[in-house]
């Protein structure tokens, strides 16, 4: 596996749970994400994603509340969804994005959209709601309509994919979701609880990338401890995968 689509294309042939939160009632599998994640590209290749393009996603819940931060999952991994459905296009994904935003597109929870300034190029998609703004797309009741066949387009491991400190590249990031799966003994029965913000190279690492290789299940937005944690201060769990110790050189 060279590239971050084919974590996804696997994902699609994979039994079991990929994300699990006490506030989803139902877990997420595997060949359902990996299949929403097809629909995603499909989805945002028809708002001009495309190699190269740059596409900004702020992670948070489906409905926040005044003590939700971005960053942080809480009952749905639809920022996750983005951000590689946007990769399996060929885009550059910003996962902290800045306030005022120059993108091709902006994906959001419903009520944070109106923080960030959108360029005149930018197209608004918004998961959770209502969405009020004719102008910006409702990212699930699209996704729900969109093709459910893997992208087309060629993605090399050269290729940038996350803009974060600098820009990451697929095969950096694959090959550090190796390395971190290797030194942490993570398997098809590990669960990894996510304790960090999901805005930089080596929370996704090793919060997303490293579990999918594996086939290990994702737990966030929750008390419960699990195998090991990704987490940047406290954690109950007796491992703890530091994002920092998760970064591609």
């Amino acid at each position: 596996m060279q590239v971050l689509g084919d974590l996804v294309a696997q994902a699609r042939d994979r039994d079991g749970v990929l994300f699990r939160s006490p506030e989803r009632s139902t877990p997420y599998s595997y060949s359902d994400f990996a299949t929403n994640a097809w629909k995603g590209g499909n989805l945002l290749r028809h708002y001009g994603v495309r190699h190269g393009t740059r596409v900004a996603v702020v992670v948070g819940p489906k409905e926040p509340t005044d003590e939700d931060r971005p960053g942080y999952l809480r009952d749905a991994p639809d920022a996750l969804l983005a951000f590689l459905a946007a990769a399996l296009d060929g885009a550059v994904v910003d996962m902290d994005p800045p306030n005022a935003v120059d993108a091709t597109a902006l994906i959001a929870p419903a009520a944070w959209l109106d923080r960030y300034t959108q360029g005149p190029g930018t197209k608004g998609l918004a998961y959770g709601g209502p969405v009020d703004d004719p102008t910006v797309a409702q990212f699930e009741r699209e996704l729900w309509s969109e093709n459910p066949l893997q992208p087309p387009g060629e993605v090399s491991p050269e290729d940038g994919v996350l803009a974060a400190d600098r820009t990451y590249t697929h095969g950096e990031l694959m090959a550090e979701s190796g390395r971190v799966v290797a030194d942490y003994d993570i398997d098809a029965e590990t669960t990894v609880a996510l304790r960090a913000p999901m805005t930089t190279a080596g929370a996704v690492v090793a919060g997303l990338l490293a579990p999918m290789r594996t086939g290990a299940t994702v737990v966030f937005g929750g008390d419960e401890a699990a195998d090991i944690a990704v987490a940047d201060g406290d954690a109950p769990e007796e491992t703890v995968v530091r994002p920092a110790d998760a970064t591609p050189a």
